[in-house]
């Protein structure tokens, strides 16, 4: 059994417009959401074996807030490049290159590929995953090579808008 969680980046700043796309950092609400979602994840019990995330300064940030905040240690996080901008194919490859020993996985990235990607794993439609969003895939795997269309089970989707204020 392999479970894979499918996290976006939290909220973006679109306030130094000078910044290329993958420089942008996160702004105040995602500041705010990402350490909130990591305990979140903390208080359901998942400490991941495997953190990958996109080299995108918003996904490093939000990687390391939730690292922090579930006790993963920051310098344990892999930053891959393949992860930006990426789509189901890409992100597929990413996947099937998470170390066979871990049973479970964080993969930290943008939309629209993280969407596309848990629908294609587990063929339920959610149209949308928000930032900051974390959607668990369950998958009766014993390889992530082994991972692909409808392979999965959604197990829980969960964002910052569903807690209430």
């Amino acid at each position: 059994m392999k479970t894979l969680y499918v996290i976006r980046h939290a909220k973006s700043s679109w306030d130094f417009p000078q910044l290329s796309d993958i420089e942008r950092p996160l702004n105040d609400r995602g500041n705010r959401d990402a350490p909130m979602m990591g305990k979140r994840l903390r208080d359901r019990g998942i400490f991941p074996d495997c953190l990958v995330s996109s080299s995108a300064l918003r996904a490093r940030q939000t990687s390391a807030k939730i690292a922090a905040e579930i006790g993963f240690p920051e310098q344990s996080i892999i930053f891959r490049q393949g992860v930006y901008e990426a789509g189901v194919l890409s992100l597929l490859k990413e996947i099937e290159a998470l170390p066979e020993d871990a049973a479970s996985a964080f993969l930290v990235g943008h939309n629209p590929g993280l969407t596309d990607l848990v629908e294609y794993l587990t063929g339920d439609y959610i149209g949308n995953l928000p930032t900051c969003g974390s959607a668990c895939i369950e998958m009766d795997i014993d390889e992530w090579t082994l991972a692909g269309r409808g392979m999965g089970r959604l197990i829980f989707l969960d964002y910052p808008k569903k807690i209430p204020a």
